[in-house]
């Protein structure tokens, strides 16, 4: 069966509440795309079904969503984010005072059991074989998102460059990604996702929750260039630095936790229900549904 991220549905209010008199009865979150089957089919029909507030969910790359966020051309109750980054640009704008981590996760390596090369690519998640000589490969197709307007973008930048020095691979990134820009690579995250299912792609990169949800196999990375462990951000991670171009203003972007974060935005239409959903993000039963879609504990404080 074809796996399809749904980036918009819109789930019926199941029954009558006091949260439904607010606003239209529904309630948007604009979410990472990495997020997709966890909200879409986990904690937004769970919040219907308590709350009985029609949930909507949009999901994009979270620097695209934060700067269509900020610039009034989109409008949401909730913004969860990848890294604090988003979230800064909301906090800048006005629209955000206060988010809360709610999960976190780790770069990997998906890939396609329709591959070609799937049974290396096994053999490397099994760790037979160096993972980065079987995507070195003469036609291996490896697909990531814009680094420009998604922070899964730009962490497999990170990634790599740090993997080039773990491994003693100099050159590693610019033989397997090219330039940090690559069209030939870069893919919305949803078609990039559907792609891999349907073997138009033998490897991408990856959020380990997001691979999990999905049931893809995939090659799990060292803490050392997986961006998942806080401890290693001082003395390791910090040495990864890209030079973008971003809304037309080039930037040195340095890495960030991969930490989850939501946050009930200022011109929320639903200021009630947002707060209700961000609340069940963070309690027992939300915890339990994203842990059960392979997200890892929250890290960290709010920010």
């Amino acid at each position: 069966m074809k796996m399809r991220i749904v980036s918009a549905v819109l789930i019926a209010a199941l029954a009558a509440a006091p949260l439904a008199a607010h606003a239209d009865g529904k309630m948007t979150v604009a979410y990472a795309g990495s997020m997709g089957v966890v909200m879409d089919h986990g904690l937004g029909p769970s919040f219907t079904k308590q709350t009985g507030v029609a949930y909507q969910g949009i999901g994009q790359g979270a620097l695209a969503l934060a700067h269509l966020l900020a610039a009034g051309t989109m409008h949401a109750d909730v913004f969860v984010s990848i890294t604090p980054g988003p979230v800064k640009i909301l906090e800048k704008a006005g629209l955000v005072t206060d988010a809360v981590p709610i999960a976190s996760t780790a770069m990997v390596i998906a890939y396609s059991p329709k591959s070609s090369f799937a049974a290396q690519l096994a053999e490397a998640a099994a760790g037979k074989r160096a993972w980065y000589k079987v995507l070195e490969e003469k036609n291996f197709r490896f697909g990531r998102t814009d680094p420009a307007t998604d922070p899964q973008g730009q962490n497999i930048l990170f990634t790599f460059q740090l993997a080039e020095t773990y491994y003693h691979q100099p050159g590693l990134s610019a033989r397997i990604l090219g330039p940090s820009v690559n069209p030939a690579q870069i893919f919305a995250e949803p078609a990039m996702l559907a792609d891999l299912d349907d073997g138009q792609l033998d490897a991408t990169s990856g959020y380990e929750s997001a691979v999990k949800s999905l049931h893809l196999p995939f090659i799990r990375l060292p803490d050392q260039i997986n961006l998942s462990n806080p401890a290693m951000a001082a003395q390791w991670y910090s040495k990864a630095a890209v030079t973008l171009t971003i809304k037309g203003q080039t930037k040195i972007v340095h890495t960030q936790p991969l930490v989850f974060y939501a946050a009930v935005l200022k011109n929320a239409q639903n200021p009630q229900a947002a707060a209700e959903f961000v609340k069940l993000l963070t309690s027992p039963q939300g915890q339990k549904i994203l842990h059960d879609d392979g997200y890892s504990a929250p890290k960290g404080g709010n920010i």
